[in-house]
Order: structure tokens, then sequence, then C-alpha cells
């Protein structure tokens, strides 16, 4: 039986997130709590230590990627085979590392990425798997699979399972991405590097991708202007990466498009978020990475500022996780 170790992300975690946590050690007593929060909470930390938990202050070095980066290298050292990822909204049911490890042991190779299916709560659909091969994949519909593996082009990291072996071949998350389309690249790097990446129908993970609201056939997912700066960006970046490979890098275009109508629509603080649309895709043209803030200080400080008060956090997704199908 492989060995394996769960790195838990926590930011200003809420008694709910705390939840989360303790339920997650219950059923995985090899935990590591990564907290990114800006400043230490030293209570908290010793308290989650007495409860027999190893605990990282990362200070959100290198944003969400860098946080998993210190976890896995602490996994790592401890001789874990598979490595779990897990944001702190997320609420996994007791049967996750059962169903996630029987597959990972069935793959039949050291080399993998699996990650759950996706159900999105409030657009009531799941994810679709991007079968690989093909320079113009077809989405593929596995709404109504409750078994089997679907090799894909990406999965999110929050679920997922990296075996060591795949993260010593593949390296480190980009840190100069700091948050947005991390597990996306990490997908991408993978099966351009024949590492396999697959979506494991039997555990669903159900979520809601920022505060998502239906207009018709159009939805917007209120997400803040510094996340809208990071999501255009690095959008552009990673699937130019790999634009030898799969032809999606003209989706980057469309997707600042699509973003920038939906806020000129139906969200508020339109100038901040539109501009920060502008400026990431700009950004990831020219291939200027880094975060926000070091990169343009005061657009930064301009967008993250509401009502008088500087904005530093977006936490708004909220994640559950079943271990059938929904």
């Amino acid at each position: 039986m492989k060995s394996f170790g769960l790195i838990f992300v926590l930011y200003h975690p809420t008694e709910n997130f705390l939840c989360n946590l303790a339920k997650a050690h219950a059923i995985c007593p090899n935990l590591i709590a990564v907290d990114n929060s800006p400043e230490a909470d030293f209570r908290l930390h010793e308290c989650l230590r007495e409860q027999g938990m190893q605990v990282i202050f990362n200070r959100n070095e290198g944003g969400l990627a860098g946080a998993y980066n210190k976890g896995v290298e602490a996994l790592l050292a401890q001789q874990c085979d598979v490595i779990f990822l897990l944001d702190q909204d997320s609420d996994i049911h007791s049967s996750f590392f059962g169903k996630m490890m029987k597959a990972c042991t069935e793959i039949g190779t050291d080399m993998f990425l699996i990650g759950p299916k996706i159900y999105e709560i409030n657009l009531q659909t799941c994810m679709p798997v991007l079968p690989p091969g093909e320079r113009f994949p077809k989405r593929l519909r596995i709404d109504d699979r409750n078994e089997g593996l679907f090799s894909t082009l990406c999965i999110i990291s929050s679920g997922s399972a990296i075996s060591a072996a795949a993260y010593r071949k593949l390296g480190a998350f980009r840190e100069d991405y700091f948050i947005e389309y991390i597990d996306i690249e990490y997908s991408l790097r993978a099966v351009s590097q024949n590492v396999p990446v697959y979506m494991n129908a039997a555990v669903t993970m159900q979520q809601t991708t920022g505060k998502i609201e239906r207009h018709g056939k159009l939805y917007t997912t209120n997400h803040a202007a510094w996340r809208r700066y990071y999501g255009a960006r690095n959008a552009v970046h990673c699937l130019h990466l790999y634009r030898h490979i799969w032809g999606l890098h003209w989706l980057s275009g469309f997707l600042a498009a699509h973003q920038a109508f939906c806020v000129l629509r139906f969200e508020p603080e339109k100038l901040k978020k539109i501009t920060a649309i502008g400026c990431g895709y700009l950004d990831g043209v020219f291939g200027l990475l880094g975060t926000f803030e070091h990169r343009h200080p005061h657009l930064s400080s301009f967008c993250k500022k509401s009502g008088g008060k500087s904005v530093a956090t977006d936490r708004s997704s909220s994640v559950t996780v079943t271990g059938a199908g929904v």
C-alpha cells in the first residue's frame, strides 16, 4: 500500500475552515497545515501542533503555489508516495482517501496526477474532461459516470493526488503565477512530459467558483479585481507555453473578453476590474509575471481598495467532497 500525506492550506481560517481541517486530520493523520496568512497566529499554530499536526507558516510567499511547494517538500522528506492537496474550504467525506488511493494503485505506474470529478453547484453541471492527444481537444461530459478514470488535460488542485515520482520529474508549482492557473499549468506540464493526468469519476467534489450568478446563458463569478488580473495574465501565459502541442492559446483572448463583457454587464467596480483584466492580459502577452503588487504597485493598491479600505483576500469559493457521483 502506498503511503500518503495531505497538505491543507490555511488563509485567515474561520471556525468552519478549522472544522474542515479537523475532519481531514481525523481521516488522514499525516497532515501538514500550511498557514498562508500574512501574519502568524501563534496560538492557533500551537493548538494544531498539540493535535499532532505539522505546521508550516508560509506568510503567503509564492501565493498558493508557494504553500503547496513548502508542504510537498515536507512530505517528500517523509518518503510519502502520494501527496494530496486541499484548500481550507474543502470538506471531505470519510471515504475520500480510500477511493482516491484505490485509483492510485490501479493505474499501474508510479507517475500520475489524479483529481476528483468537479460538480459546479450553481451551474449544476460537472467540469468536462479534455482528453489529450488532439490539437483541438473536444470536451467529454462525464456527469452521469460514477466510476472510472478518464485521461484529461487538466484537473483542479484542491482534492488532487500527485505521486512523489511525478513531482520529482515535473518540479515545483509556479510561484510566479501566485494563485490562478497553477493547477492548469501543472496539469499541462505533466501531460506534455508524458505524465498521465486523470479525473476520477468515483469521487465527486462539489464546489462554487467565486460567487457565481447566472444571467440566462451567461454567468459571472464576481471575483475581486486583483483576482481578475491573475486570471487574465496567467491564462495568456499558460496556454501560450503549450501552444506547440495543443491549439488552446487562442482561448486566453476569448476568456479575457468574456470576463470583461460579464463585468461590464453584471458586476460592480467595473473600472477596477476592467483595468485589472486589461493589464493582466498585456502582462501575460509580454511574459511579465510575479505578484500584482510588485509589478504594478499603484494599480494594485487601486484595485484592492473598497470603500476606502484595502481588500487583500477573495475567499468566496466553497467546496464539499462526496465519495460517489452526485
